[in-house]
């Protein structure tokens, strides 16, 4: 058995973290700037979030990898490799939840290559697959507990990350996300059902929804998935509503007493695995915490592994 399995069987509701790229701009990241180079160039600010994150009660946290791909670092003029950029990422995780007894999981964050797959664009699944090997092999190898594959739109890019993932460890459990923010689907078409369904044959040991258009729509996303398939444990990951721009920043507009109810909502609709995205701070994901402790006993109860 697994450290995620085991968490699972352990407590009824795992909390996830809140939003990396909201709190390292609010230490000084700038637009256009590479979050995932913060690893190497000031792994004290990216440590103070997970340490923010784990005081505020999360269970299950990403590392600070979401961009540091083959894809997305091509953009960037970086003579950092790639490999060290994860693996400085999750140690950097990793250290932190040792740090605070060692009780929270480290969960190596994928997200997409940020170009189109064939047919519809010009990246093949097996330039896609090859790009994402560099990444899962340093993650891994650094130590991480879990890959979360998050905020895809394809599901054949989620099953070309998939089998990257697999061809360095067939053992390590895989989460998979996506983003469902055009009425009610990913960006390509994909329906909670179709996901779902795809990506539990796939063997991801979670699967579900982050990003998007705020908790109405991941609460959406969660009930559908769980009605078609009740014994999956389910992932809910919403932004913290939808972003406005106030004086030339970004502000999102749900606040953690609605963040809160969201995850009683999420809960309720069968979510087991809950955390926040775009927008959340560790005020959030506290507030997500005390809610979720407070009605433990009380409405939707899933079923263990």
């Amino acid at each position: 058995m697994n450290k995620l399995e085991t968490l699972l069987r352990e407590t009824e509701i795992i909390l996830a973290d809140g939003a990396m790229g909201t709190m390292l701009f609010t230490a000084g990241l700038q637009q256009g700037e590479p979050p995932q180079l913060w690893n190497i160039e000031h792994p004290e600010r990216v440590a103070a979030v997970h340490h923010q994150y784990l005081e505020a009660g999360s269970k299950l946290l990403l590392t600070n990898t979401f961009s540091a791909n083959l894809f997305r670092m091509a953009s960037h003029d970086s003579k950092t490799s790639i490999a060290e950029i994860n693996r400085t990422g999750a140690k950097i995780l990793i250290d932190a939840i040792e740090a605070a007894g060692g009780n929270a999981l480290a969960a190596g964050d994928i997200g997409p290559s940020g170009q189109v797959m064939a047919p519809y664009g010009e990246l093949a699944f097996e330039e896609a697959k090859a790009g994402f090997i560099e990444q899962v092999e340093a993650l891994i190898s650094a130590g991480v507990d879990v890959i979360w594959i998050e905020t895809m739109s394809d599901l054949e890019e989620v099953r070309a990350a998939f089998q990257a993932t697999r061809e360095i460890s067939m053992e390590i459990p895989i989460i998979t996300t996506l983003t469902f923010d055009t009425q009610g689907r990913t960006m390509m078409g994909v329906s909670p059902e179709q996901a779902v369904n795809t990506l539990t044959s796939l063997g991801a040991s979670a699967v579900g929804g982050n990003c998007g258009r705020g908790p109405d729509e991941i609460i959406s996303v969660i009930e559908k998935m769980h009605a078609i398939s009740p014994d999956t444990v389910l992932v809910a990951k919403a932004n913290a509503g939808i972003p406005k721009i106030v004086a030339g920043k970004t502000v999102y507009e749900a606040d953690p007493t609605t963040m809160a109810d969201y995850a009683l909502q999420v809960r309720a609709a069968g979510a087991q695995i809950i955390g926040a995205c775009c927008g959340s701070t560790p005020a959030h994901i506290k507030a997500m915490s005390e809610a979720l402790a407070s009605h433990q006993n009380d409405g939707y109860h899933p079923s263990l592994p």
